[in-house]
């Protein structure tokens, strides 16, 4: 038999063991808990913005307009830098006989340069073009927010559809069970039973449709996004309204709008080239140097004899012929009156556009407030007709025309609410929101 120490000493043991493989088990539970709610944070940790982030990262159409941007940078140092030098070599067949010997070779090297600041002007031009770029570039960054919102909320409104058409078929379901039971106790009709079936057979129809609409739909929101067409999209649970202020961030509309800014950059920019046009036409100096590699005479003993001539030389453009000149400059002051109509046009864009979409936010708010009316109206007389058909079995018609109304309060609600959040998405985009 063991002693009393080695019994203890044996427990002991026993429970340490226990205690570790007790521990490590909770050890281990608390790691893969920890996991699991890390990637159910992240999942559920997608909002809309998130997605704008994503967007804005990986979509091919907007990493070509920053691209556009940069190569229009990579035109400033093209036009604000002198031209290349020339260089020319000529080499005499029959060399030129002078006091000092035959000339027999020629280099010349020169330099031209255009009137002062005929370079800054060419430079302002392509800057002011490409900051314009950039501002395009921003309007399309706000247009892809917009188109990402623009398929999200069609989304929420399937998710709400599919659910309304599953209870939809779950109450029908119900019906039938009743009316047929009715039909079998002589209290209740067939054609009961087979107006449920045939409402069943829409109702099931209609979901699988539904349901098969869900695949194109994220198809085109991950596409948005650059990823696989089948990448999970988590939605939040709900969608809620705001009653947004009169005249909603309008004091952004044309303040803040990138589209604006963009040919307000342009009309700059046609300045710059006007200017730039009327120094093209100013003449342009040059300096150059001429190398004559001259052979020794043979015939006569002299100083100098065979020293080469080196000729400094001032070269200058007479622009006489104006008319490319004249059309240059026309050219610049045309496209400051285009730009200057194109800003009008496109302001008086924007405002219609802003007022139409804030018709379209009170228009979606009182049809919301309209369809929860109408749904609890419903409820209740959809609550009173069964009531009164399970007590005399009549009126069955009643009670399924009912029930499709209460479907198409609920579907319509769901409809108003995506529109609603589509024309808030609408609003800050013309308002050009930041996120």
């Amino acid at each position: 038999m063991k002693s009393k120490l080695e019994i203890r000493s044996w427990f002991l043991e026993d429970k340490n063991q226990r205690l570790y493989v007790r521990n490590w088990k909770v050890f281990r539970m608390v790691i893969l808990t920890s996991i699991f709610y890390l990637l159910t944070s992240n999942l559920h940790a997608q909002t809309l913005d998130d997605y704008f982030k994503i967007a804005s990262e990986n979509n091919p159409e907007l990493k070509a307009k920053h691209k556009e941007f940069e190569a229009a940078l990579q035109r400033v140092s093209q036009v604000n830098t002198l031209p290349d030098p020339t260089f020319s070599f000529g080499y005499f067949i029959s060399p030129v006989e002078t006091r000092v010997g035959p000339q027999q070779a020629r280099f010349s090297l020169t330099q031209m340069f255009p009137w002062f600041g005929a370079l800054k002007a060419q430079g302002d031009v392509a800057a002011l073009m490409a900051e314009a770029k950039f501002q395009l570039f921003m309007d399309a960054r706000n247009k892809l927010y917009f188109k990402v919102a623009a398929a999200f909320y069609p989304l929420y409104e399937l998710n709400d559809w599919i659910k309304i058409e599953a209870e939809n078929i779950s109450i029908l379901e119900s019906y039938k069970t009743i009316t047929t039971k009715k039909f079998e106790n002589g209290n209740g009709s067939m054609v009961d039973v087979l107006r449920v079936d045939i409402m069943l057979k829409d109702a099931q129809t209609n979901l699988n449709i539904l349901r098969d609409k869900e695949k194109p739909l994220t198809t085109t929101f991950n596409k948005l996004l650059n990823r696989p067409e089948n990448e999970q999209i988590v939605l939040m649970d709900s969608l809620k309204t705001e009653n947004l202020p009169e005249n909603f961030r309008k004091d952004s509309l044309i303040a803040a709008n990138p589209t604006l800014k963009a040919l307000d950059l342009k009309l700059e920019a046609s300045k710059a080239s006007e200017l730039a046009s009327q120094k093209q036409g100013l003449p342009k100096f040059g300096i150059g140097l001429d190398y004559v590699m001259v052979g020794k005479r043979s015939d006569v003993s002299m100083p100098d004899n065979g020293k080469d001539v080196i000729m400094p030389m001032v070269t200058m453009t007479i622009p006489i012929f104006r008319g490319k000149y004249n059309a240059s400059v026309k050219e610049a002051q045309l496209m400051q009156e285009s730009y200057a109509y194109q800003k009008e046009e496109m302001t008086n864009r924007l405002l219609s556009n802003y007022e139409m979409t804030c018709f379209e936010i009170q228009q979606q708010q009182q049809l919301l407030e309209l369809y929860e009316q109408q749904i609890q109206t419903t409820q209740q007389s959809l609550n009173l007709l069964f009531t009164s058909y399970g007590n005399s079995g009549k009126e069955f018609e009643e009670v399924l025309r009912m029930q499709q109304q209460l479907l198409k309060y609920q579907k319509m609600r769901a409809t108003a609410l995506t529109q609603y959040q589509i024309a808030v998405a609408k609003i800050n985009y013309l308002t050009s929101k930041t996120y």
